[in-house]
């Protein structure tokens, strides 16, 4: 499945689709699973749970920074780190006993090429059993890692917010009124979701001017 036809799609489902794409170009969903492990890509969801992408970001660059002969830290160093110098470069005191759980078990996470041949469903269960990591840092891992692109994070608020935006409605909807409204975007709704990203993004850029 490419973006154009998933374009292509989206707006035959909905023509306002056009004006996204047209204003953000094509969608961003990049398959990282030659260049980013299952274990890298679940440390990254990790840090950016319940924080902006920006707060988050700052975090990572300086937990990273932390290991600077290696791209990302290697699973047997992270686990000698204490919490308290996870906590000087802002991980939380939570979050770092999910990191260090993460980096006791990453010996036996599953290698990108066994979870392609696994459905979406197999591979959040294989993995949710990990400290901290929950449905939503799996769907990440999917859209983000894997590039599957009929995912729909009902639990994510920038989603929930774009699509309350983009059908007006009054409040942001919940999970069964979100698959609803986005049943016409399958098989492509990892494509949609990323411009609900967008849309909330737009709207949170002109509320600070």
């Amino acid at each position: 499945m490419s973006l154009e036809a998933a374009h292509e799609h989206l707006i035959k489902a909905d023509a306002r689709f056009a004006d996204l794409i047209g204003q953000h170009g094509q969608c961003q969903l990049v398959d990282h699973g030659g260049e980013r492990t299952i274990y890298e890509s679940l440390m990254r969801a990790i840090l950016f749970q319940q924080l902006s992408g920006k707060a988050a970001s700052t975090i990572r660059y300086r937990l990273y920074a932390l290991f600077p002969e290696h791209p990302y830290p290697p699973h047997d160093q992270l686990v000698l780190l204490t919490t308290e110098e996870m906590r000087a470069v802002g991980v939380s005191r939570q979050k770092a006993g999910y990191l260090q759980d993460l980096a006791a078990k990453a010996p036996i996470i599953p290698l990108a090429e066994e979870l392609h041949s696994m459905t979406d469903e197999e591979i959040i269960e294989r993995l949710i059993p990990i400290k901290g990591i929950g449905r939503w840092s799996v769907e990440m891992l999917l859209m983000f890692t894997l590039g599957r692109m009929d995912v729909l994070p009902v639990d994510d608020m920038g989603v929930q917010e774009g699509m309350r935006r983009f059908f007006n409605l009054e409040n942001r909807p919940k999970k069964k009124e979100m698959e609803a409204l986005a049943e016409p975007w399958r098989p492509y709704r990892s494509v949609a979701s990323w411009y609900m990203w967008r849309v909330c993004e737009q709207k949170a850029e002109n509320s600070e001017r």
